[in-house]
């Protein structure tokens, strides 16, 4: 075989997790779905693990896991979101892996990625080799072996990266044609200029490292993979392959290597459906003779290069000035925003580098007193990132630190080592890729930043912000007046400390009890000697909380105090603990004014008791904000729901008279119905079960009276319940009530212009079609009445999520 193809998809999303709870918080821009991870892994990682192939009528007759066939890399931080929220994707990805290395003689298609997505080129030595050491550990432990080759953030690449990643055992990596310079054969004297991508991307190419080794460079096919992410190659598989199939050249004298390389999302979340264009082009590609699928590791194993090359350093594939992009205004940015500047971008890198060897000074001096060497320390510190138990902690300190510490210098060495971590996703690329310093990726590494300056000052580093701020001053911002505005509006305000934490325990208390093991972000509560107090609306909480933090093990033994008066009047005081006898008074001297329905009183003496120490529902961490606020307000809506209800249905004889005559309906109906109509449906969708007759009802209504409802957010909620249920039918396959149940509540469903992703459900459904399915056939065609009755329901619902059942 002569004509091989491979496909590669760099899977990555930017870490958005709060830098202090180490938890990605709600973002409304999102919307229906919680968060951007989560959007997109519904729009995309989660159908490549199990993408359809369709017949003719467009009914699903095979489900395919995309990763098993193609070559791919995941971030490491998206891999760890992943494994937390989407478990059985992430295994569905490492079994992928384990697949092709099946298919390829003991080759596996996951490639590592270097950990921090920060642009090689642009960093210190010292942070490429952690980010090459903690990209090869990260995929070791999840991929069960060594990596064969690595992505490179953006491809951005020089030498002495290279050299970093022969030395750390990695063989290859993925780069731009337009970074080739020079390229031969090997042997031949004369070079060839392959500028402006002009390389032949058919072939892998030794490229000269300045210490006389050889490192395997794959210059992917530009055009192909231009024409895949930015045009309409995606909308048909026959058309991406009959592409592929063209680039193929008889007058080549080498085995042949048609591959190309494009962001993963393309497939399915910039090109809806592009993962089942994907699986089909790869059917298509498997049934050829002429050609075989192979990933870069079995390539190179079969046809070592026979060609050498030299490259444009400090080069990348989404910047053609180079790196420019995330250091200058070159030009290069989104083109969302036409008008708009880029010139913030220098002064954004110029304060990222002035703090990020601030931040190594500190290191190095503190370090040496509770390390045997910082940088192994730092090195090895990506154990403990993936794993946050104290007995990875423990495994970390023994092997590193310089003989046992005390409690007080375990937690300095455990905030030293994350400073140094925040110091290095300050550089995430995200923050200089976009085109404004207010946008959420550039507010995402000042929020780094600020996290940084915060351990920098607990650690004896000084006053780092006041530098740092005024550096940002300089940073022009298209919509604020410059970087500093933007760090002060939207990365200082989401600082938190341990008291903070404890303050959010205590208010989130007086709404929801909470559990024995009470857990937000990276922190761990425990509450004891708790009081409580009610008188109508308002309430009293007392109480200690012992607060601990699984990232540095910093902990608070706290006593606290909430004063909720109803509504959204509440007040916090939490101070650390004392002794028994000060929390006993404090509760005693709150119960009092409490008992005495003195509100002014009970505030006072809470005021007196905690000094400034206190908080209220605006230091709520932001998912647990809306549920308090939704829980604290709770009278004052259901009270605005009830003058809506009864204008809505005081005036439905009026919405059918003038539905009749076809005259339009008064605004303010209108949106009192559509308001009552959506509420009465996700209140539905919240439960284990459809009350289908009233659900009948409701979707009649919004259909008669064309009420314009949020059917994205519907059509989320409505999926999820679907998806449920199908999954609970897929773990109880013989329930027939169950079976009928999601049958009969998809037909409503669909009745509304919901889009529903019903991913899962047809999943649990095709299974069983090619497993339980025949086993029933067989009672049925026996005289099992009850098997009778399962494959008529089974078939109706199979045929509403196109599932095509076999003959």
């Amino acid at each position: 075989m002569n004509r091989y193809v491979c496909i590669h998809g760099h899977f990555y999303q930017p870490p958005r997790e709060n830098p202090w709870l180490e938890e990605v918080e709600v973002q409304d821009s999102a919307h229906p779905y919680h968060d951007w991870n989560e959007r997109i892994t519904a729009e995309c990682y989660g159908p490549n693990s199990g993408s359809r192939i369709l017949d003719g009528d467009g009914y699903i007759i095979d489900i395919v896991n995309n990763y098993s066939k193609i070559s791919f890399n995941f971030g490491p931080t998206l891999l760890s979101f992943l494994e937390r929220r989407h478990p059985r994707l992430h295994q569905a990805i490492v079994d992928a892996d384990r697949q092709s290395m099946e298919r390829y003689a003991g080759h596996g298609s996951a490639l590592a990625q270097a950990y921090g997505h920060l642009i090689m080129p642009l960093a210190s030595r010292r942070d490429k080799i952690t980010q090459v050491a903690w990209g090869v550990a990260d995929f070791r432990a999840r991929f069960g072996r060594d990596p064969e080759g690595m992505w490179l953030p953006e491809t951005a690449v020089d030498l002495e990266t290279l050299a970093i990643l022969a030395d750390a055992g990695i063989r290859f990596t993925i780069l731009a044609p337009r970074q080739a310079a020079r390229a031969r054969r090997l042997g031949d004297e004369e070079w060839q200029d392959v500028s402006e991508s002009r390389v032949d991307p058919t072939a892998p190419y030794l490229v000269r490292l300045p210490d006389g080794r050889d490192f395997n460079v794959f210059f992917y096919d530009g055009p192909i993979s231009q024409d895949m992410a930015f045009g309409d190659l995606l909308d048909r598989g026959e058309a991406y392959r009959d592409r592929l199939m063209a680039a193929f050249n008889d007058d080549r004298d080498w085995p042949q290597l048609v591959h190309v390389a494009t962001d993963g999302e393309t497939y399915g979340h910039h090109h809806t459906y592009g993962e089942m264009a994907l699986t089909y082009c790869l059917s298509l590609i498997e049934a050829d003779p002429t050609v075989e699928l192979i990933n870069y590791a079995a390539y190179l194993d079969r046809h070592p290069p026979v060609h050498e090359a030299e490259l444009f350093e400090n080069s990348s594939w989404s910047c053609i000035h180079g790196v420019e992009r995330w250091r200058a205004d070159c030009g290069c940015n989104s083109g969302m925003h036409g008008n708009w500047h880029q010139r913030w971008r220098q002064p954004l890198r110029e304060a990222m580098d002035w703090l990020r060897d601030r931040c190594a000074a500190i290191v190095e001096a503190e370090g040496a007193k509770l390390f045997k060497d910082p940088w192994q320390a730092r090195d090895a510190y990506i154990a403990v990132v993936n794993d946050r138990s104290e007995a990875s902690r423990d495994a970390f300190l023994n092997a590193q630190a310089n003989g046992k510490l005390s409690p007080e210098r375990r937690v300095r060495a455990l905030k030293l080592m994350e400073l140094s971590r925040q110091a290095m996703l300050i550089f995430t690329s995200c923050g200089w890729f976009f085109d404004e310093v207010t946008g959420i990726e550039t507010v995402q590494v000042l929020q780094y930043a600020a996290r940084a300056i915060q351990l920098a000052g607990e650690l004896g580093g000084g006053d780092l912000e006041g530098p740092f701020a005024a550096i940002l001053e300089k940073a022009p911002s298209n919509v604020l007046a410059n970087g500093r505005e933007a760090y002060e509006r939207y990365a200082k305000p989401a600082a938190v400390d341990i008291m903070r934490v404890g303050a959010h325990y205590a208010i989130s208390s007086v709404f929801t009890p909470p559990d024995e093991d009470y857990r937000y972000g990276c922190y761990r509560a425990h509450g004891r000697d708790e009081k409580r107090e009610t008188a109508g609306r308002a309430s009293l909480l007392t109480g200690r909380a012992d607060i601990a933090s699984e990232v540095t093990g910093e902990r608070l033994d706290a006593a606290f105090a909430v004063f909720h008066a109803g509504g959204h009047n509440l007040t916090c005081g939490l101070r650390p603990f004392r002794d028994a006898a000060s929390l006993a008074a404090m509760q005693v001297d709150l119960r009092q004014a409490f008992e005495r329905g003195d509100l002014a009183e009970t505030i006072r003496v809470l005021d007196a008791h905690f000094d400034t120490h206190t908080f209220s529902i605006r230091h709520l961490f932001r998912d647990e904000q809306r549920k308090v606020v939704a829980e604290a307000l709770a009278p004052e809506f259901e009270s605005a729901e009830a003058m809506y209800r009864q204008i809505y249905e005081s005036n439905y004889p009026i919405l059918n008279f003038l539905q009749w005559i076809d005259m339009p309906v008064p605004r303010h109906i209108l949106e009192a119905a559509a308001f009552v109509v959506e509420t009465d449906i996700r209140r539905q969708l919240s439960g284990e079960v459809l009350d289908l007759e009233r659900l009948d009802g409701r979707i009649e209504d919004a259909r008669r009276f064309g009420l314009s409802l949020d059917y994205e957010g519907l059509g989320l909620e409505g999926a999820d319940w679907i998806n449920r249920r199908a999954q609970a039918f897929g773990a109880d396959h013989g329930n027939i009530e169950l079976l009928s149940s999601v049958k009969e509540s998809l037909e409503r469903l669909r009745a509304l212009p919901m889009g529903l992703n019903l991913f899962k459900a047809q999943n649990v459904i095709f299974e069983l079609s090619r497993g339980r399915y025949a086993e029933k056939r067989q009672a049925a065609a026996g005289g099992d009445a009850e098997a009778g009755r399962w494959l008529e329901l089974f078939a109706e619902l199979a045929e509403a999520l196109k599932v095509r059942l076999p003959q």
